[in-house]
């Protein structure tokens, strides 16, 4: 069966890639897309997905959700991702028009809506999921895991400590994490692994309209170097298909919501502060020849 799921979002290149196999990998059945300020401002990832749901002639809901932080000011990076968010490619311009409801709104009637509940997968700022969380409290029995990009045990890219999607809404982030859903950490440690090699950029345009867009949009990317191109998103969507290409440990994740370290996320990796509880599964390794050839492979498949 596939995995039903929602994505929250905030395209951004790398989410672009991530709604592209979302939408259209058979082992998938996307629910509904909402969007949040994050890589850049609100109204633009909004149309963002919008023109993505377009280009794969999709019927998935898009939602418009938050438009900045709960309480921290609110730092895209457009720099990373081109003001648009979503440089270098001419997409349709007929596009779809957005739910007549929040990005909240949304989440809440199609979780209580859903005969079994559904795995949620936010790759970008988790405002959407706080404000979610802390407003409708009764859809939690409705979500049966949420796998989120973001955060890091080690090194940060947004400071020394801190990953982007945490940084840019810490206290959202404290909500997740206390919320007692079952939620796996796809952070740094491993998407700063699985790189998409120069081999793998190169044979993107041959492989149809999807890789001919990809590599359009991956070539004005501000991430990666000439070892490779990070692809964090997308690694969400290949632990629910193939968990068995990662490395995970089980552990306590904390949120820093203020002061230098602000966006952290501090593992309690000797397991010596919260009594033997956890609250994340935390992925620390990756195959990262194997996420190279799923996703040509995937892409490739893609009408």
């Amino acid at each position: 069966m596939p995995i039903k799921l929602i994505m929250d979002t905030d395209p951004g290149i790398d989410d672009a890639a991530a709604i592209t196999i979302a939408l259209n990998h058979p082992d998938l059945e996307l629910q509904l897309l909402t969007a949040v300020a994050g890589n850049v401002t609100v109204d633009k990832t909004t149309l963002n997905a919008l023109k993505l749901v377009r280009f794969f002639n999709s019927n998935v809901p898009v939602a418009e959700g938050a438009a900045q932080p709960l309480i921290k000011p609110f730092e895209d990076a457009a720099r990373i991702h081109g003001e648009s968010g979503m440089p270098g490619y001419d997409f349709p311009t007929d596009l779809p028009k957005p739910l007549p409801m929040t990005a909240v709104e949304a989440l809440r009637d199609t979780l209580l809506a859903a005969p079994e509940p559904l795995t949620l997968v936010p790759t970008g700022s988790y405002t959407n999921i706080g404000l979610l969380l802390k407003t409708y409290p009764e859809v939690i029995p409705h979500i049966k895991r949420i796998v989120a990009m973001g955060g890091a045990l080690g090194k940060g890219n947004m400071t020394s400590a801190a990953e982007f999607n945490v940084f840019t809404d810490p206290h959202a982030a404290a909500i997740m994490y206390a919320s007692g859903i079952p939620i796996t950490m796809v952070g740094l440690d491993v998407t700063m692994k699985a790189l998409l090699t120069p081999a793998t950029m190169q044979t993107l345009p041959t492989l149809g309209r999807t890789g001919t867009m990809l590599h359009a949009l991956f070539t004005h990317y501000g991430d990666g170097d000439q070892t490779g191109v990070p692809m964090h998103d997308v690694n969400t969507l290949f632990y629910l298909l193939h968990p068995e290409a990662f490395t995970t440990e089980a552990m306590w994740i904390d949120i820093q919501t203020d002061g230098p370290a602000i966006g952290e996320t501090v593992g309690d990796i000797r397991g010596a502060y919260h009594n033997g509880r956890t609250n994340a599964n935390v992925c620390v390794d990756i195959d990262a020849p194997a996420f190279n050839q799923w996703f040509l492979a995937t892409v490739a498949a893609i009408s």
